[in-house]
């Protein structure tokens, strides 16, 4: 790639979220926009059940979550969820037991932003991230040849299970994952690339061991 996307952190990033859920499946679309374009798209696929407010605060999580990764410090987030925004906000208060799961969730979240905006836009102002979380409910999404798929096994506000990983000496799967959590090097294929960031929510590496989670998000 040309440049890394975490040269241009300081700047504000958009992310467009939406969740969808239906007969057919429930997921998230998202959409993170650089200060300077570079943008990434996702479909994600739900292997659970969800209403539609679950998906919605799946989507912003999501989200979230991988702009940590890419070390976001300055970010604006879209949805047309005016729940998700109220809880967000602090202009409603949680009385479901889940909501209140998924608040505390993201307030946990918010200590890895030093600017994080949570803003209420109209459905016709979120087209994209609307479409990709209807994708993900489909039969299509396994065909779709433009757009990153990646599948959620169980909510992120399930307990998480890590387990440490001992890193080889020799490369292999995990040396891309370890080039980016540790130096920040990124493959040069941009698809390549993008597929690493959203991966590697899964993963962290710390005192020189890779911790792997069993969730969000599969590999």
């Amino acid at each position: 790639m040309e440049e890394n996307p975490s040269e241009t952190k300081n700047g504000i990033w958009k992310l467009s979220v939406d969740g969808s859920s239906c007969l057919t499946g429930s997921g998230a679309g998202l959409v993170l926009t650089s200060p300077d374009g570079w943008t990434l798209e996702y479909a994600l696929r739900f292997k659970f059940k969800a209403t539609n407010n679950e998906a919605e605060w799946e989507a912003l999580i999501a989200g979230l979550t991988i702009a940590k990764h890419l070390e976001v410090q300055r970010i604006e987030v879209s949805s047309d969820s005016q729940l998700v925004v109220g809880l967000a906000n602090g202009e409603y208060e949680a009385r479901e037991d889940l909501m209140m799961k998924y608040l505390s969730h993201f307030q946990g979240m918010k200590s890895a932003f030093e600017v994080l905006r949570i803003v209420k836009v109209p459905r016709a102002e979120n087209v994209r991230a609307d479409q990709l979380s209807k994708l993900a409910t489909t039969e299509e999404l396994e065909k779709s040849q433009t757009v990153l798929v990646d599948y959620l096994d169980r909510p992120t506000i399930s307990q998480a299970e890590v387990m440490d990983i001992d890193v080889p000496q020799e490369p292999n799967w995990m040396t891309p994952f370890i080039n980016w959590l540790r130096d920040g090097i990124l493959p040069e294929d941009p698809v390549e690339a993008r597929k690493l960031v959203y991966r590697a929510n899964r993963f962290q590496f710390r005192d020189g061991i890779l911790y792997k989670r069993s969730f969000p998000f599969l590999g």
